[in-house]
């Protein structure tokens, strides 16, 4: 059974670990919007280099040429801010499993401290009952152990594709710039 103290000190555990993912939620606002900022002063002076190029361009081959010169940085820039903002929402998110696990791994250390403790005081007679429920603690463990490794998986799968589209589309805006 838990004693008034247990249930203090978890309570007080669970309002850090709420104050502590609150912060790692902003941070990565912060980090978005900093990110935000930054591509919008990049893309205001580069809209203003571009417009200058093309009020001075002479002729068509000239203005073919000078559009092919800015598609590919601006490919290059779009691959480079999707980057970031993939990289932003994976720390974050990343620092909430964390969390998530830890928290987990907790309870269930404590939840099986309970069983314990229950099968020691149980009546004689009762063994049966307790193995069963040890046994379904068991379970539900490692089906979250499970869970959790398949969540990783794909995880690192989408990141892989994410990479292999960003890369895929850098070579697709050199290859079309090199065309022109």
């Amino acid at each position: 059974m838990l004693t008034a103290e247990q249930m203090i000190a978890a309570q007080k555990a669970n309002i850090e670990t709420i104050f502590g993912l609150t912060q790692k939620a902003f941070e990565g606002v912060e980090k978005l919007v900093e990110l935000n900022m930054q591509a919008t002063k990049a893309a205001m002076s580069e809209s203003a280099n571009s417009t200058q190029a093309l009020l001075s361009v002479k002729d068509a081959q000239e203005l073919l040429t000078l559009q092919a010169s800015l598609m590919q940085p601006l490919a290059e820039k779009t691959v480079a801010y999707s980057r970031h903002l993939y990289d932003i929402a994976q720390g974050t998110t990343a620092e909430f499993g964390k969390a998530a696990e830890a928290q987990a791994s907790d309870t269930q250390k404590k939840f099986m401290a309970v069983v314990d403790n229950a099968s020691k005081n149980a009546p004689a007679g009762s063994e049966t009952a307790v193995a069963v429920m040890k046994s379904a603690v068991s379970a539900a463990n490692n089906a979250m152990e499970s869970v959790q490794k398949a969540v990783k998986q794909a995880t690192e799968m989408a990141e892989a594709n994410f990479n292999t589209v960003t890369a895929s589309a850098v070579n697709a805006s050199k290859s079309v710039a090199k065309k022109r």
